[in-house]
Formats: structure tokens, sequence, C-alpha cells
């Protein structure tokens, strides 16, 4: 029926609940730490939805992480559709659909897993004896490839502000003018703003009542310099 809300996915926090719609890349902590990297302050789209499963947007999906001793598992759920019922398990019949190589191949370019993180830490700890003392309390720890245009305007608003609260602003921003992706256990996710709905005649008066202060200005202006300027894609070809 009309107007009927969607129905909530629920969360799937490890491979044993609904293994059909989980996949896994080889990848040992040594090469990455889900829990160092994205609570790190690098991204501010990521919260530990239940001890060691992280779940956040990237990509325009959502996802849900977690990792063993040599594993990376993720699960990917579907768009909202208000038409489309769920089965009886909670997982949604659309999340299945994503082709995996794509959503391998999305992870794979976001934690950088194509750089050998070992040798590298071996190198640093060899050149560097401040790095060897630290790096075996910090292991698996790499710089995320964040799309420019999102890295950018999440970054405005840390100045003087502290990772707690930044998490809170991105996550107001997104729900204020980013499309509703999905719903999971009655949160709703949102994709981070395009230019053109941060550059609304007044998108700085709603990012001021939003708590943004002084910040709002630069991040609807600077969403108008790219948009007038190289454009998101431009952006995204000089990373």
């Amino acid at each position: 029926a009309l107007g009927r809300p969607p129905a909530a996915m629920k969360l799937r926090d490890a491979p044993s609940a609904c293994p059909s719609l989980w996949r896994c890349l080889p990848c040992p902590p040594a090469e990455l730490r889900l829990d160092l990297v994205l609570s790190s302050g690098q991204s501010f789209r990521w919260w530990e939805s239940s001890p060691g499963a992280w779940t956040g947007v990237l990509g325009e999906r959502v996802w849900t992480l977690r990792q063993d001793r040599d594993r990376l598992w993720y699960t990917v759920y579907g768009e909202e559709d208000e038409h489309e019922e769920e089965e009886q398990d909670g997982c949604s019949p659309k999340a299945a659909k994503l082709g995996g190589a794509e959503t391998d191949r999305i992870l794979r370019d976001y934690f950088q897993l194509d750089v050998g993180l070992s040798a590298l830490y071996r190198a640093w700890e060899a050149a560097d004896p401040l790095f060897r003392k630290v790096a075996e309390d910090f292991p698996g720890v790499r710089v995320l490839r964040q799309d420019p245009v999102e890295c950018l305007l999440s970054f405005i608003c840390t100045s003087n502000n502290h990772i707690s609260r930044i998490t809170a602003m991105i996550e107001r921003l997104c729900q204020a003018f980013g499309p509703r992706l999905c719903c999971i256990d009655a949160r709703p996710f949102h994709a981070f703003p395009s230019l053109s709905a941060l550059t609304g005649t007044d998108a700085e008066a709603r990012l001021r009542a939003l708590g943004f202060g002084y910040r709002a200005k630069f991040v609807s202006g600077s969403a108008r310099a790219i948009a007038e300027g190289l454009g998101a894609e431009g952006l995204l070809q000089l990373r």
C-alpha cells in the first residue's frame, strides 16, 4: 500500500547470520585491523554495531564488516524497496543480487589491500626505532582510499572538533541532505550528500541549524567550488 514504511532489515553481525549473504577476502590482521582503522578519525561513517562488527556506508551501500585470523568478512545490505517483503530470517532478497566481484573490488580499493602492509612495516621498523617500538601495538593500520568529495567536506567539519562530535555532525549532514539507502533495526542509513544537495540557496542556513556553526559556510562554499570547477568526477580523477 502507498505510504507504508518499508520493513526494517535486521543487522547481520556475523557470517552465521544469513551465511549466503556474506563474502570474504583473504586478509590477516597484520594487513588490516578494522578496530584501529575505522575508529581512527579517517572516516566518520562507521560504528561498532556489535563486538567486532563494523557497520557503515561506503559507495552508496551499507556494509557490515568483521574479521577473523586470516579473512575479512563482509555483507552488503540491499536498497530500500517498500514493495519488497523481507524473508522471514530478516535477510533482504535484494542484497544477495549485488555482484560479488564488484563489492570485492570496492572493498579492496577502499582499504588498499593490494598494498602489502607487512613488508612496509618491516621496512619502517628497520629505518625508525620509534616506529619499531609502537608497531607491535598498532598492526594493520592503513590509510583509507576515500571518495575525495566526502573526505574533503568531512574534514572541513573536523576544524576545532573531536571524533565523536564530528561523527554526529556527519550523520546529521547525511540524514538532512543525503538519500536514504536502507533501514536496519529501525536505524536509517543515508548516502553522503551530492554536490547539488549542498549548493542549494538554503544549504548554508540548514547546515547552521544542524549545528555546523562557522563550518556551514565552508562546507556549502567548497561544494559549490567543486561543482563549478572540476566537478565530482574531475576531483576523483586527481585522487
